[in-house]
């Protein structure tokens, strides 16, 4: 006897068919695509995807890190944070007598300071020099803690829904928030926008980086992730462009302000241009479905984040992220303590690390690619360990040396002390299940942000320790960057070698156990293991 079932319509079966054959065909194009070389996925589609995020990226950064160039010029204007004496920018360094400002402690000293020559007086000033408590606040904490709750709320939401438009409107979001800041009065003005600029850059990471790993085969993942953290150098050297350059121009005699007005307008129009002419990839699998709330559902999916490989390699790379965030938000103060000018500072700062720096993700991401086939994921930790291991001795020697060989110690520092950046972000994807790839790229964005974004807080003590053993400003500045930006090179390539030991373990399981499943299963296992 024939089973008894609901009869469907035509129509009804129909749909079925074409969503079962249109199911084969993608298929199909995802087995012929793993087949070809891989230079021969790279289309043209594909490469104007990663030319908008590259934008999106060099956005990013540019925004951020405004404020590192102009913090003195917006100090002295809105009376902010430290003072200290400093040299008169009218004054020649012939007509000093070897009187030398920054080591003048007293606001008395530095105004009665005269050239033993010719007793000319006004050759120091005593005014805001951009550093200090309330500039480390807004460069780190005001900017950091938003960023990071925010990258993880908004990455969940990204499993779900289009990505694509969320990027685009937090694109739009934060360069409003850039724009913005060229207008304000008050420090407190300025801590809000800085709250405003992270929310919408904490959708930056996981959006572009969950839409590059659907759009991007195995095989030159570390290739596309590579050519997207060039945005890191292309926005961080054009901040020196734009807020020396600009600034000097004093358009309008606005000065500083002019800089984040032309900052903010291009992420507007780039927005606009995502939204109408970027697809939404398709997800590698289904989307979630979670039951709860969207709290229960977020630690659901967090619990999967927790694998002693990911958890090593996020120590390691919040050192490391310390290192550099650190002496992004303080190169500009530490070479006008020593005396350069804001034309020296950006005549090589504008290019040394849009060069050294994008030669270094591409190159990393081109190696790890190569010597993953052969060697497995623990070539890209290798790659990691000796890149950073190469480059510590150049960060020292950048601090050790007068300009301008400090500024070319950099160029070594940024081809090999970058590269831990996309392969880092290759790793993190690889030792996760496809469906919360965004979620764990927000969580490691979160975790390495928090630390790494407010180790800032430990320059003004650190300095001021210094200064107490009487060191001048710019020395005890210089000691400070010793331990918290070369050290940081060292002290994380042991813990990145220490995630070997799980590594194949941890990448082997998330390739094999349902999501799901490995959400009921992590806390018994990791209790095992521990």
């Amino acid at each position: 006897m024939e089973e008894d079932r609901p009869l469907l319509s035509p129509a009804v079966q129909d749909g079925e068919l074409d969503a079962d054959m249109e199911k084969m065909d993608k298929e199909a194009e995802t087995k012929n695509e793993e087949e070809l070389p891989w230079y021969r996925t790279l289309t043209p589609y594909k490469l104007y995807v990663l030319l908008i995020l590259l934008v999106t990226y060099l956005l990013n950064q540019l925004d951020r890190y405004m404020l590192a160039i102009s913090s003195k010029a917006m100090a002295q204007e809105i009376h902010f944070g430290d003072k200290a004496c400093m040299k008169n920018s009218s004054v020649s360094d012939s007509a000093l007598g070897g009187i030398k400002c920054e080591k003048l402690t007293s606001e008395y000293s530095c105004r009665n300071a005269t050239n033993n020559q010719t007793h000319d007086s006004g050759i120091c000033y005593y005014d805001y020099n951009g550093q200090g408590l309330e500039y480390q606040i807004v460069a780190g904490p005001a900017f950091t803690v938003i960023y990071t709750f925010g990258g993880i709320f908004i990455s969940y939401i990204a499993e779900k829904y289009n990505r694509k438009a969320m990027l685009a409107i937090c694109l739009m979001f934060w360069s409003v928030m850039t724009l913005l800041t060229g207008f304000v009065k008050e420090y407190w003005q300025l801590v809000i926008l800085r709250f405003g600029l992270g929310f919408g850059e904490s959708g930056c990471g996981p959006f572009a980086v969950s839409i590059l790993t659907d759009y991007f085969t195995p095989e030159t993942r570390g290739f596309a992730l590579g050519i997207y953290n060039w945005g890191i150098y292309f926005g961080y050297s054009m901040s020196y462009a734009f807020g020396n350059f600009v600034s000097l121009a004093n358009i309008n005699g606005q000065g500083w302000r002019w800089t984040f007005i032309l900052s903010g307008i291009p992420g507007i129009l780039v927005g606009v241009l995502m939204l109408f002419t970027l697809k939404e990839p398709e997800r590698k699998q289904d989307p979630l479905n979670l039951s709860g709330s969207a709290f229960e559902r977020l630690g659901k999916t967090l619990r999967n984040f927790c694998s002693p490989s990911l958890l090593l390699i996020c120590l390691a790379g919040s050192i490391r992220n310390a290192s550099g965030y650190v002496f992004a938000y303080n190169t500009q103060l530490y070479f006008t303590q020593i005396g350069q000018t804001p034309e020296q500072i950006g005549k090589y700062l504008s290019w040394i690390p849009l060069v050294g720096g994008s030669f270094s993700v591409l190159l990393g991401g081109f190696i790890s690619d190569r010597l993953v086939r052969r060697l497995g994921l623990y070539s890209r930790i290798l790659v990691i360990g000796v890149s950073l291991l190469i480059a510590a001795p150049f960060a020292a020697g950048t601090l050790y040396f007068d300009p301008p060989g400090a500024y070319f110690f950099q160029i070594p520092t940024y081809i090999f002390g970058e590269m831990w950046v996309g392969i880092t972000l290759a790793v993190v994807v690889e030792l996760v299940p496809s469906e919360i790839k965004t979620t764990a790229v927000a969580a490691y964005l979160f975790i390495i942000s928090n630390i790494g974004g407010n180790a800032n807080l430990l320059v003004p003590p650190l300095a001021q320790h210094f200064e107490s053993q009487h060191y001048s400003k710019s020395d005890s500045l210089r000691y400070t960057l010793f331990c918290m930006y070369a050290g940081p090179f060292v002290f994380c390539i042991p813990v990145y070698f220490l995630s070997m030991f799980v590594l194949k373990r941890d990448y082997k399981r998330a390739q094999e156990t349902p999501y799901l499943e490995m959400e009921e299963e992590c806390p018994e296992k990791n209790s095992a293991t521990t």
